[in-house]
């Protein structure tokens, strides 16, 4: 690997001369690397014993770096990318609420949907501006019945999201 390593010259100068960019310069090097030594290790490095042992092994990388270079000049994610801080424009803040609030509430709304009406007009009483016991005395009812409803209210669309959710 050493003697590999020394050779990064080699490495580097055929990817410039491919025309890979910079940015991606130092990945398609470590997949040079990382090819030459896995063939070293499964024996499909074989110089000729006649040739100088350095000028093998430098033609070898310029071999492995060429195809490397030429693999990553074809794939697909280099021919389409596009660079730009906002591709598109589809980097900006999304408008309104999520889609996860979305489902959450539709989910509720089904489940308000089948409670009985006093029920569902006590619960949503509680979102109204005025007080619980304005609600009440609205309705001709006792403060502390409008409370119990509504306590009723909530523990029956408990049930009924936790059954909804299963």
């Amino acid at each position: 690997m050493q003697a590999i390593l020394a050779e990064r010259s080699v490495i580097i100068a055929v990817l410039i001369a491919s025309g890979v960019p910079d940015r991606d310069r130092l990945d398609v090097e470590q997949q040079v690397l990382f090819g030459a030594w896995s063939s070293v290790r499964r024996g499909m490095y074989r110089p000729d014993p006649a040739e100088d042992a350095r000028r093998a092994l430098r033609k070898w990388l310029y071999g492995i770096s060429w195809r490397k270079a030429g693999h990553y000049l074809g794939s697909a994610y280099v021919r389409r990318a596009v660079l730009h801080p906002q591709p598109l424009g589809l980097l900006r803040e999304p408008v309104g609420p999520s889609l996860h609030a979305q489902l959450e509430a539709r989910e509720m709304l089904q489940a308000l949907s089948g409670l009985p009406r006093w029920q569902r007009e006590a619960l949503l009483a509680v979102d109204a501006p005025e007080a619980l016991t304005e609600y009440a005395r609205r309705r001709g009812m006792n403060p502390s019945t409008a409370a119990s409803r509504l306590r009723i209210a909530r523990e029956a669309l408990a049930l009924r999201l936790k059954r909804w959710r299963r």
